[in-house]
């Protein structure tokens, strides 16, 4: 029997992660949405699209318009996308209030009816989103999860895969962090077919990738002027929940609760966590140079100051 995710918010990030997930058969998906007959439409739509990708995943779109998250009830993971999007000239932190309200209501009410899910927040400011579902939630830590270092560190990928034409396959990068432009690129540990970048590229070309990727949710927004990026941050989503539900044991950098580690207490921050059928199964600790750890502990100030501000 397929387990059920649920993704809660029907916009393009929500629908596109709701879609990789059917087209892959991973597992049966609830689309809901605030919106009256657009979760629905959108639900129909992939279904019909099922007998040609021959996946057997049943899709239902619903509308949550009068509080009613029972379609939901025993998902093995739900995916938060709900939210307002960032505009252009707009901080994530901007979002905050606007979106703290929208995530704790969706947090009660999906904890309730899966006790046993695994939260997965895409909501931004997302670090301090995963702050807000954690405490709404009162699940442990392990089992709220947010998706971010899994994009960052795929666009930085992308960077060096372009800048030196080679196969986006021989590429691994780590963004640690917050989800924000204080995010953490370790050139130090990203590697082209093991090779670290710093013996592959002169230094004023990994600072550009390094600036591009702190900036490059930013520079789609431009680009596009009345949206965000959805196509990146669906297929973060669909590897995490894919690493979850078939307990791969994938080391992913994902935001996730510190207690001490990296000498971060009580706040969700990127690092890299192995991920399986459990949500965080481990918080690796990789050791970092002086440099590294003060970008590190200047990206959780940054953090901790919006989430002090929510009194968290």
């Amino acid at each position: 029997m397929r387990k059920k995710v649920t993704v809660v918010g029907g916009g393009f990030v929500g629908a596109t992660a709701a879609q990789r997930i059917a087209d892959a058969g991973l597992a049966d998906v609830v689309l809901t949405d605030i919106l009256d007959g657009v979760p629905a439409g959108k639900g129909l739509d992939m279904l019909e699209a099922m007998p040609i990708l021959r996946s057997d995943a049943r899709v239902e779109g619903v509308s949550t318009q009068g509080g009613d998250y029972s379609a939901t009830a025993g998902s093995a993971v739900v995916v938060i996308t709900a939210g307002f999007a960032r505009k252009p000239g707009m901080s994530r932190d901007d979002l905050v209030k606007a979106n703290y309200a929208v995530v704790k209501d969706v947090t009660e009410a999906v904890a309730r009816l899966s006790p046993e899910a695994i939260l997965m927040v895409v909501t931004n400011p997302l670090d301090v989103m995963c702050q807000v579902a954690y405490r709404a939630s009162k699940f442990p830590k392990n089992r709220v999860i947010g998706m971010a270092g899994v994009l960052d560190s795929a666009r930085m990928r992308a960077f060096i895969a372009t800048e030196m034409c080679v196969s986006v396959e021989n590429v691994h990068a780590f963004v640690l962090g917050g989800h924000g432009d204080d995010m953490v690129p370790l050139p130090r540990y990203s590697t082209v077919a093991g090779i670290p970048l710093p013996e592959l590229l002169p230094k004023e070309r990994i600072e550009a990738i390094v600036q591009r990727t702190r900036k490059g949710g930013g520079e789609i927004v431009n680009l596009l002027k009345t949206g965000s990026a959805y196509y990146a941050p669906s297929a973060a989503v669909y590897e995490m929940v894919d690493a979850i539900l078939r307990d791969r044991k994938k080391i992913l950098p994902c935001s996730a609760y510190l207690e001490g580690e990296y000498g971060i207490q009580g706040l969700f921050m990127g690092v890299p966590v192995k991920l399986g059928a459990q949500g965080i199964e481990q918080v690796v600790e990789i050791k970092l140079t002086p440099d590294e750890q003060a970008a590190l502990d200047k990206s959780a100030a940054s953090v901790r100051e919006v989430v002090n501000l929510l009194n968290l």
